[in-house]
């Protein structure tokens, strides 16, 4: 005889010490962009040029979070938060990029770890979230290498003022939209389309990663934790016939391994320097010793994933055709693979018409475990929504909290499939200048009204917090 047991949820643990947080960038939520003595970034100016953002919006003000900054810190400690990712903004610590730091910009950074500290939450700190210093972009920007000793100067200044605080550090935050999207389509700042210049960016950038490891390393204490995040690709072929398979294999070589063989191997694949030989001398861009600096040993490895990438040549796109999801741009941001095809995974489709899938996520976390073995975070996942506040001023988003669920799931699958993930950091804690889209598209688990600054936290914040609360998934 079969006896049938009804179905009831299962318990889904992570493991003892996961960190469970969330994460913010400074341009998004910070205003106050001329106070304590903060020059203009490349995203100020950006967002301050006609048509280059929606509506015009500018992240002059944004949240706020710059005087509201405790008043933060108690949402995040209410809603069990036990780890908060954020960015300094580099022109607040050493205006204009060049010099001695700013007491003032070291003091809000100050202030804010240590009310973090003070409701035990860990500050995770970034060093780079896209907000480089106007006057270096007036020098040349990530195309020119004296950027990358830029960097390494600021990190120093960082490291040595805060590193009695901070002991987990980010060097760059995705890369590759630092490079690609600024100097390739031009749909993020400094908005410039040269793709020899996206791919100097990209090894200055590397290059950049890597002397601020070095001058990480020098200043820290030796139990701080170093590492960086990528928005890796999670590429997928739309077929088996062979010229996807290439279109896959170019997409992975600049929009991957562009980043994780100089970082993790010490080279530059062959593929890839084929593929945009016709746009850079490689042999004259990258220096001796350049790839030994940029591939010093790191701690962790930060994964942002939001969907996978899907791509055919562009023979078999038939009419299957999309929007690589990078904005709208005449200019790709694939040197060497500006024919491929992109399409959807789905249409089951978020806000920005990314298409929801977490396999992408489980897959990729088990394939760096495998290729790298680092431990491993999720440094940004989430999704935007239409978010409403009701007529009793409640913001029920459950979409939202459908695709936490499931990509946790996935962090599970990937931790139960032997992969070392450490953490999980949703994007994002609150509704925020979301870029290029100004205020029109809101990420944040905590609804802002940006008349009043008021802050609601949605029906997402209080299912994340249960779920901090269990150490898991019902």
């Amino acid at each position: 005889m079969t006896v049938t047991t009804p179905s009831v949820p299962v318990h889904r643990a992570l493991p003892a010490g996961f960190a469970w947080g969330a994460a913010t960038a400074a341009y998004q939520i910070e205003g106050a962009v001329t106070e304590g003595g903060r020059t203009p970034s490349i995203w100020d100016t950006f967002s301050h040029t006609p048509g280059r953002t929606e509506n015009g919006d500018t992240g002059d003000t944004a949240v706020d979070h710059y005087h509201r900054f405790r008043d933060d810190v108690r949402l995040m400690a209410d809603l069990g938060l036990t780890t908060y990712r954020f960015s300094l903004a580099w022109p607040r610590i050493q205006p204009t990029g060049r010099g001695p730091a700013s007491q003032a910009g070291l003091d809000f950074y100050r202030a804010l770890t240590d009310e973090l500290l003070s409701h035990g939450i860990t500050p995770v700190a970034t060093l780079y979230h896209w907000d480089l210093p106007q006057e270096l972009e007036d020098a040349g920007g990530w195309p020119h290498r004296d950027t990358a000793h830029r960097f390494a100067e600021y990190t120093a200044l960082a490291a040595e003022a805060l590193g009695d605080r901070i002991s987990t550090w980010t060097t760059l935050n995705e890369p590759w939209c630092s490079a690609f999207l600024g100097y390739g389509s031009g749909v993020h700042a400094p908005g410039r389309t040269d793709p020899a210049d996206a791919l100097k960016a990209a090894h200055h950038l590397n290059l950049g990663h890597g002397l601020a490891v070095g001058a990480l390393r020098a200043a820290l204490p030796g139990a701080s934790r170093i590492a960086v995040s990528l928005n890796l690709h999670a590429v997928r072929p739309l077929s088996d016939h062979p010229d996807d398979l290439a279109a896959a294999r170019r997409i992975d070589a600049v929009g991957n391994r562009v980043f994780t063989s100089p970082m993790f191997k010490g080279r530059y694949d062959e593929d890839l320097l084929k593929d945009t030989a016709h746009l850079v001398r490689w042999e004259e861009l990258v220096h001796d010793g350049d790839l030994a600096e940029i591939s010093r040993p790191i701690d962790l490895l930060g994964l942002n994933y939001y969907n996978p990438t899907v791509v055919s040549s562009a023979e078999n796109a038939r009419n299957l055709a999309r929007h690589d999801g990078h904005g709208d741009s005449p200019h790709s941001p694939w040197p060497g693979a500006e024919d491929v095809a992109f399409h959807r995974a789905n249409d089951d489709l978020t806000a920005m018409g990314w298409p929801i899938d977490p396999t992408g996520l489980s897959d990729t976390l088990t394939a760096l475990h495998r290729e790298f073995g680092l431990p491993l975070l999720v440094t940004e996942n989430g999704a935007a929504f239409e978010d409403v506040p009701d007529a009793d001023g409640a913001v029920h988003d459950p979409e939202r909290i459908r695709y936490l669920e499931s990509h946790l799931g996935a962090v599970a699958d990937a931790i139960e499939a032997g992969a070392d993930v450490r953490g999980y950091y949703l994007w994002s804690l609150l509704d925020n200048f979301e870029w290029a889209y100004g205020y029109g598209k809101r990420f944040g688990i905590v609804h802002v009204d940006y008349a009043t600054q008021q802050r609601t936290p949605k029906s997402s914040a209080h299912w994340y917090s249960q779920v901090i609360r269990r150490g898991g998934l019902a």
